[in-house]
């Protein structure tokens, strides 16, 4: 059994071997049709790496040729495949450029988009790459309103847009946690004026109303007034959008005892 064992592993070694000569022979090598079928062949094999390599080195040779788009989206597509995706954002970057008019430039376009996407950051982190991807996106979408994967792109849209409406949240709210509410409550407010479809609205009205009611309650007497006033108008605001807050009970309450005050400073 053990010499058995020897002789099979031997030979799995030799055929190895003499796979990946053929393979580094051809890849080496100026058959063309040749490369372009192992390529394939590699590809539909779900050897995406080595079919990449395969690909990348028909590029040159295909240049300007019929086969050259067919070459150009399938690099792009094993090293996508392979999850290169910085490699893969680059070979359709470049495809979209050259190949507008491609059967393949739709396809190429979304996963192109799909690459940047998977290339973004959590809402701590830097959002530029967010920006660049949301710009892509809304681009193929007028681009190519009806495409199949429009249900993908909404999704991606949609997290991505969420991100950044997170980013500026957690951005004006620290001023908050610091307990500078002067600086929250306009930092707050202005997150608003850039996005009034910010899907943190209500918290955003809700510590705008209570950055003002703490920023007056830590002011000194003669700046009361001028400042609880202040709260009122945020208060109203807040109610006026949302009445059925879970937060309505707590600045009612604020609102009471506000009210109170600034009659008796009146």
């Amino acid at each position: 059994m053990k010499a058995r064992t020897i002789i099979i592993s031997v030979i799995t070694l030799i055929l190895t071997v003499s796979c990946a000569t053929e393979y580094d022979k051809l890849l080496r090598g100026h058959d063309i049709p040749a490369k372009y079928a192992k390529a394939f062949e590699l590809f539909e094999d779900g050897k995406f790496q080595k079919a990449a390599d395969m690909f990348e080195s028909l590029s040159l040779a295909t240049k300007g040729t019929a086969q050259d788009d067919t070459v150009q989206f399938y690099w792009a597509l094993s090293n996508y495949r392979y999850k290169d995706f910085i490699t893969a954002e680059s070979n359709f970057s470049e495809f979209i450029s050259v190949f507008p008019l491609s059967p393949f430039a739709e396809q190429a376009r979304f996963l192109y988009i799909d690459c940047l996407y998977k290339s973004t950051y959590r809402y701590e982190l830097d959002q530029t790459p967010t920006y660049r991807a949301l710009t892509e996106l809304n681009r193929y979408m007028t681009l190519y309103p009806d495409n199949k994967y429009m249900e993908e792109c909404e999704k991606m849209r949609t997290d991505l847009e969420e991100r950044l409406d997170k980013k500026a949240f957690e951005a004006a709210h620290l001023y908050y946690h610091m307990e500078d509410y002067l600086a929250a409550h306009y930092a707050l407010k202005n997150v608003l004026k850039e996005d009034a479809e910010n899907i943190y609205r209500e918290e955003i009205l809700y510590f705008v109303a209570m950055s003002s009611y703490k920023y007056a309650e830590n002011s000194v007497a003669e700046k009361k007034h001028e400042r609880y006033l202040s709260f009122v108008d945020d208060y109203y605001n807040f109610v006026s959008e949302y009445p059925e807050s879970k937060h309505r009970r707590e600045l009612d309450n604020i609102y009471a005892r506000v009210n109170r005050i600034v009659k008796r400073i009146d």
